[in-house]
C-alpha cells in the first residue's frame, strides 16, 4: 500500500480502495463478500453490522500501513483487538477469525501487532462522519499514537495475548463443529443399516 501522510483519510482511503481492487466504495453496497483463505473462497453475507466495522477496519488499515494479505490481516485483527473493538460485535468476531489466520501465516508479526494495539489507539469510538474523513493521515497516526516504536512485552500483554489466541482457535474449532455435524448426521443418515 502507497503511504501518503499528507493525504486526507478520505483520500487515502480511495488509494487504498483502488490499490486493492476493492471498487470505488470498498465493496460497502455488496450483499455477499468474498474472501480467499489461502486455496479455498468464502462468501458471507455483507450485513450492516459488517459494514459499520469495515469502514472502521478500512481506515486503521490506511492508517497502521498493515496489507491485506493474510498476514495484514492477522497483524490488523490482533491491533484492532488489542486496541478494542468497543461496540462492534462484527469487529470482534471478525477479527477473531482473523487473529488465528495470523498465527498460523506469521506468529511474531502477529505479536508485535498485538502488542503495538496494546500501546495504541484506534477508530472505533470515534465518530464517523465528513470531518473524520477529512483529517490528514499524519494528524491521525498521531492522535492514535502510532509513531514508530518498540514495546517491550509485559507479564500482562502476554497473558492478553494467549487468551486472545485461545478464544481465536476456540471460535474457529467452534465453527468447524457446526459445519460439521449436519455432513455427519447426513453420512449417517445415507450409510445403510447393517
Amino acid at each position: 500500500m502507497s503511504d501518503d501522510a499528507s493525504l486526507t483519510l478520505r483520500e487515502a482511503r480511495a488509494r487504498y480502495f483502488r490499490e486493492n481492487g476493492f471498487g470505488e466504495d470498498g465493496g460497502y453496497a455488496k450483499r455477499w463478500v468474498s474472501v480467499r483463505v489461502g486455496p479455498l473462497p468464502l462468501a458471507f453475507p455483507n450485513s450492516q453490522a459488517r459494514v459499520r466495522a469495515v469502514r472502521y477496519h478500512d481506515l486503521h488499515h490506511v492508517v497502521t500501513g498493515y496489507a491485506t494479505d493474510l498476514r495484514g490481516e492477522g497483524e490488523i485483527a490482533a491491533w484492532e483487538i488489542a486496541s478494542g473493538c468497543a461496540g462492534f460485535v462484527a469487529a470482534w468476531a471478525l477479527n477473531l477469525y482473523a487473529f488465528a489466520l495470523g498465527l498460523a501465516t506469521d506468529a511474531g508479526a502477529t505479536w508485535r501487532a498485538f502488542l503495538r494495539g496494546r500501546r495504541t489507539r484506534n477508530l472505533y469510538r470515534a465518530r464517523y462522519d465528513d470531518a473524520l474523513l477529512a483529517e490528514r493521515v499524519a494528524d491521525v497516526r498521531e492522535r492514535l499514537g502510532l509513531g514508530a516504536g518498540s514495546w517491550a512485552p509485559t507479564p500482562v500483554d502476554r497473558a492478553a495475548f494467549a487468551a486472545w489466541a485461545t478464544a481465536s482457535f476456540a471460535l474457529w474449532l467452534a465453527s468447524l463443529a457446526l459445519l460439521a455435524t449436519p455432513l455427519a448426521l447426513a453420512a449417517a443418515a445415507l450409510r445403510p443399516l447393517a
